[in-house]
C-alpha cells in the first residue's frame, strides 16, 4: 500500500466516524489557538511595553537619594542637590553624559472651578522635555525663562487636564496647586501606561516647585530628589553611570569600601529586566496551551487504541491478502497524524480569528498587537503533527503486531 493510498483509506475512515473524529481533534484544537493566540498576543504586547520605556528616554539615567522619600516629601535633607546636578554637566569630568535634569516630585491637590484631583506634581526644567519624550498637544513647554523667574505656571498630562477641563482647551485658565493659582501653558499629548497612570500628572518649573510648594533646605545646597541625565548613546549608558558615580562619590565626600547615598538606575537595564518577565511570561501562557496539546495527544492515542479494537478482523484480512507490518503500521501513523494536522489546521483558523478582532482595539494612545508571524504558524502545525504522530505510535505498533490468524477469528 503507498502513503497516497494510506492517506485516502485514513479519511475515509475518518469522515465515516464524523462525530468521533471531531470530538478526538477537540484537545487539539483549543491547544493549538490557545498557543498561537496567546504567543502572538505575548509579543505584541511585549513590543507595546517596549514602546513606552522607550517613551520614557532609551538612553535616560535616573539618580535618586537613597534616604526615604517620604523624609524629603516633609521636607528634610536629601542627598542631591541642584550643585550636583550642575557638576554633572561638565564634559570634561562626564564626556558620556550628554543632558542632565534635575526634578522633585510631591502629589498635590490640583482644583479647577468645581473640579478637583490629587495628583503627581513634579518640578521640571526645559531639558526633561529631551531626556523624555513629553510631545506637546497644545500650547507649549516650560521654558528656561520660566524657571529662571519662578514663574507661576503648569504643564498638563492628558488624562489631569480631561479630568480637570473635559474636552475644553485649557491652555490660559488658571487653576489651584496647593492653594497658589498657575497658569496653564501647555498639555502633553497621551502617552498611555497601565490605567492612564503615565498621563496623570502636572508640571511645574523645578524652581517654583522648591521655593513655593517643598521649601526644602540643605546644608550643601538646593535639595533635588532626582537627578535624570541622558548618555550621548546607548552604548555610553555605562559609562556615563560610573562617571556620574564617579562626580557624586566625590562630592559627597564617599570614602572607598563606603555605600553610596544615591541609587543610579538607567532605563536600558530596567528595560532588560522587563523583557525576561515578559518573555517567562510568554512561556508560561504558551505552557497553558501546551497542556491542552497534551490532553489532545493522549485522546488521540485512546480514539486509535479503541480503533485498533474495532478493526481487529479487518488487520487481519490485510495481512491475510499480503499487508506487511510496515503498511499496518503507516496506516494508523498517517490516521492520528491527519487527526492532529486538521485539528491543527482548526485551531490555527480560530487563533488568526481571534487576533483580527482584538488587533487595533485602543488601550489609551497603545492599539493591542497580535502579530501572526510565519514561525508561530509553522511551529504550531509541526507541534500539532508531532502530537499525533507520537499519540499514534503506540497504537500503530500494537496493531501492526497482531497475529492474522487470531485478528480473522476476532468478532
Amino acid at each position: 500500500m503507498s502513503l497516497w493510498e494510506s492517506i485516502v483509506t485514513a479519511w475515509n475512515t475518518l469522515v465515516s466516524n464524523k462525530m468521533r473524529s471531531a470530538l478526538t481533534v477537540l484537545g487539539i484544537v483549543i491547544g493549538v489557538s490557545a498557543v498561537v493566540f496567546l504567543v502572538s498576543f505575548g509579543r505584541g504586547h511585549k513590543a507595546n511595553v517596549t514602546a513606552i520605556f522607550e517613551a520614557m528616554g532609551a538612553n535616560a539615567i535616573y539618580i535618586t537619594s537613597a534616604t526615604s522619600t517620604a523624609g524629603a516629601l516633609a521636607g528634610s535633607i536629601g542627598s542631591l542637590t541642584m550643585e550636583d546636578a550642575e557638576a554633572l554637566t561638565d564634559s570634561r569630568r562626564a564626556p558620556s553624559v550628554d543632558m542632565v535634569a534635575p526634578m522633585i516630585e510631591k502629589m498635590c491637590t490640583v482644583i479647577y472651578g468645581n473640579e478637583n484631583s490629587t495628583v503627581d506634581t513634579i518640578g521640571v526644567t526645559p531639558e526633561i522635555a529631551q531626556i523624555v519624550d513629553y510631545p506637546i498637544a497644545v500650547g507649549r513647554f516650560i521654558s528656561q525663562e520660566d524657571v529662571s523667574r519662578r514663574a507661576d505656571v503648569a504643564v498638563l498630562g492628558n488624562k489631569t487636564a480631561t479630568d480637570l477641563f473635559g474636552n475644553a482647551n485649557p491652555v490660559g485658565e488658571w487653576i489651584r496647586i496647593s492653594g497658589r493659582k498657575y497658569k496653564v501653558i501647555g498639555v502633553v499629548e497621551e502617552k498611555g501606561g497601565f490605567m492612564g497612570v503615565a498621563d496623570d500628572f502636572v508640571m511645574i518649573p523645578l524652581s517654583t516647585m522648591q521655593s513655593r510648594i517643598m521649601g526644602l533646605t540643605s546644608p550643601r545646597g538646593r535639595p533635588v530628589q532626582t537627578i535624570a541625565i541622558r548618555a550621548i548613546s546607548t552604548d555610553h549608558i555605562d559609562s556615563a553611570r560610573e562617571e556620574a558615580s564617579s562626580i557624586l562619590r566625590q562630592r559627597h565626600n564617599i570614602r572607598e569600601g563606603e555605600d553610596d547615598d544615591f541609587v543610579i538606575i538607567d532605563m536600558q537595564e530596567i528595560l532588560n529586566r522587563m523583557e525576561q518577565v515578559l518573555g517567562i511570561f510568554q512561556v508560561f501562557i504558551a505552557s497553558v496551551g501546551a497542556i491542552s496539546l497534551l490532553v489532545g495527544g493522549i485522546g488521540i492515542m485512546n480514539i486509535m487504541l479503541v480503533s485498533v479494537t474495532e478493526r481487529t478482523r479487518e488487520i487481519g484480512i490485510r495481512k491475510a491478502v499480503g499487508a506487511k507490518r510496515r503498511d499496518i503500521l503507516r496506516q494508523f501513523l498517517v490516521e492520528s497524524a491527519m487527526l492532529s494536522f486538521s485539528g491543527g489546521l482548526i485551531g490555527l483558523f480560530i487563533a488568526i480569528l481571534g487576533t483580527t478582532l482584538i488587533t487595533g482595539v485602543k488601550l489609551g494612545p497603545y492599539a493591542v498587537k497580535a502579530p501572526m508571524s510565519p514561525d508561530i504558524v509553522i511551529i504550531a502545525l509541526s507541534v500539532a503533527i508531532f502530537v499525533g504522530l507520537a499519540s499514534g505510535i503506540y497504537p500503530a505498533y500494537r496493531a501492526a503486531r497482531l497475529d492474522p490468524i487470531e485478528s480473522l477469528r476476532h468478532e
